[in-house]
């Protein structure tokens, strides 16, 4: 199914919309009263696990059935950055506000995360059931925190409700599809698929799991999926009450189990035909991610050994990342391309065989069977370990085996020519004196004239008073033979030195 942009192919979707407010101000209420109300077919108990995502049926104004896709996100202020990816991927939020309490500290960062992500927003006023509920105060409390109500000079729509027992529920649902008829959200269903993770999790029965929103196009049985540097079949589809599937289109949550890692929450994904272009749509992503995920500023000229984490759970991928990170030798540094949860998988060794350098380090996971047989043919260091530590002490070695070796010379002794005896076509006999270090037999030597390297040559014996030695101190005068195509002269100076490596 390939992409057609011609205009008759877009089509109206259903609005996707995010609860977000105070913990105790209702939101977790509200979703479970228009999950258990408007579900179709009464299938709500039939969801044998809570998913982060569901659609909802409920009759426009003109009687119409109309589906609404709801995100489920955590309210705890300590979940602020997940209600920001949730906010991202949806097109309308609802600001659930207590008509008891009004607006608190976490209502405001709410507001902020929605106000950031540019998306429409309706107010819920929520609790009105209450005694202590006072609708007009929490109005007014609401502008004073620059939220402009409809009817008090603003535009922002807004519902009393009760949450528990229903009162204005069908309102909200009302003027959610009123928001989304003036925004006019619109998709191709005839494309492949695109939009974001919401949820994901290492799961201990079907391995890496994640649940989707399709944010435009559509998928089928038979295809793939790739999210970031995870990918997966689309064999096992299913809707978010868990049913088998065949086919899924705009707006809609989906559950893939099977993903080589668990994909990072937040991850736009892509729709792929074949396998082959899932595993080369990931190491493209780990390629072009590389320099994101490394903060080091490298040195030009400094060799990059290409690092593959795999983890139990992503918390500890980051910690050993920024403990890599950290550890540099001369011409030498990690480069990490990917980071993932889950047990060592196939594609990971033909993404680290891309380099011979390549290593891959495990935490508190397994080499999967698959992956072991493929590293038999391909060789790529893999370990596995328990403690932080020990990776990154392995990690130094095998740092330091990669690392680039520089040949130095180093001088060791030198001697000034003070008289030349006699000279064939390769060989000197000549006389000086050893000005530092130590002059030995056998010894490689720069001939220095004028403090220029006119040539090389090797020193074949050496003689102090007319005594062979194979070793001469500084201070000291001695004959030498030199064999050297170069002619020497009184004045230049002989370096003997050697090649160190480092």
């Amino acid at each position: 199914m390939e992409k057609n942009t011609m205009a008759e192919f877009t089509t109206k979707r259903a609005p996707i919309v995010v609860i977000m407010g105070h913990v105790d101000h209702g939101k977790s209420t509200l979703l479970d009263y228009i999950r258990k109300t408007n579900i179709v077919d009464g299938e709500a108990g039939g969801i044998t696990q809570h998913l982060s995502a569901y659609v909802v049926e409920h009759k426009d104004a003109d009687g119409k059935n109309r589906s609404i896709t709801f995100i489920d996100t955590p309210g705890h202020a300590a979940f602020s950055g997940m209600r920001s990816r949730g906010a991202n991927v949806a097109d309308i939020a609802i600001l659930v506000v207590s008509a008891e309490d009004g607006f608190k500290a976490q209502t405001k960062e709410a507001y902020e995360t929605i106000k950031d992500s540019g998306i429409p927003y309706i107010v819920a006023i929520n609790k009105i059931d209450k005694p202590g509920a006072d609708i007009e105060k929490t109005k007014y409390n609401l502008i004073e925190n620059e939220i402009y109500l409809e009817g008090m000079g603003g535009n922002i729509p807004f519902v009393p409700i009760s949450a528990k027992i229903g009162t204005g529920v069908p309102d909200l649902l009302e003027t959610i599809l009123l928001v989304a008829d003036l925004e006019n959200f619109e998709c191709d269903p005839e494309s492949l698929a695109t939009g974001l993770v919401i949820e994901s999790h290492q799961d201990a029965k079907r391995g890496a799991q994640a649940t989707l929103i399709i944010r435009d196009g559509s998928v089928m049985r038979g295809q793939y999926i790739v999210a970031g540097s995870a990918y997966t079949s689309t064999r096992m589809l299913e809707s978010f009450l868990g049913k088998n599937i065949e086919e899924a289109t705009c707006s809609m949550p989906i559950r893939l189990a099977g993903f080589t890692s668990a994909p990072v929450v937040g991850t736009t994904f892509h729709t792929v035909a074949s396998k082959k272009e899932a595993e080369q749509m990931v190491q493209k992503y780990a390629l072009e991610n590389s320099s994101t995920i490394n903060n080091i500023a490298h040195v030009a000229g400094t060799k990059l050994v290409p690092v593959i984490i795999k983890t139990d759970v992503s918390g500890t991928g980051e910690a050993i990342a920024r403990e890599i990170q950290k550890m540099t030798k001369e011409g030498i540094a990690f480069k990490i391309i990917s980071i993932g949860v889950g047990n060592i998988s196939e594609t990971d060794i033909k993404l680290a065989s891309s380099d011979k350098d390549a290593l891959i380090v495990g935490f508190n996971v397994k080499l999967d069977s698959v992956a072991r047989d493929a590293n038999e043919q391909i060789g790529v260091p893999v370990e596995i370990f328990n403690i932080i530590y020990k990776l990154t002490e392995w990690l130094d070695v095998k740092l330091e085996e990669r690392r680039p070796r520089i040949e130095t010379q180093e001088v060791v002794g030198a001697l000034k020519i003070l008289k030349t005896f006699s000279q064939t076509k390769e060989k000197q006999v000549i006389g000086g004196k050893v000005t530092e270090g130590r002059i030995t037999s056998n010894a490689v030597v720069r001939i220095m004239r004028r403090e220029n390297e006119i040539g090389r040559g090797k020193i074949l014996e050496l003689q102090t008073n007319k005594v062979k030695t194979k070793e001469i101190g500084a201070d000291t005068e001695c004959g030498l033979t030199v064999e050297s195509k170069i002619e020497i002269a009184p004045g230049d100076i002989l370096e003997a030195y050697i090649t160190v490596t480092k």
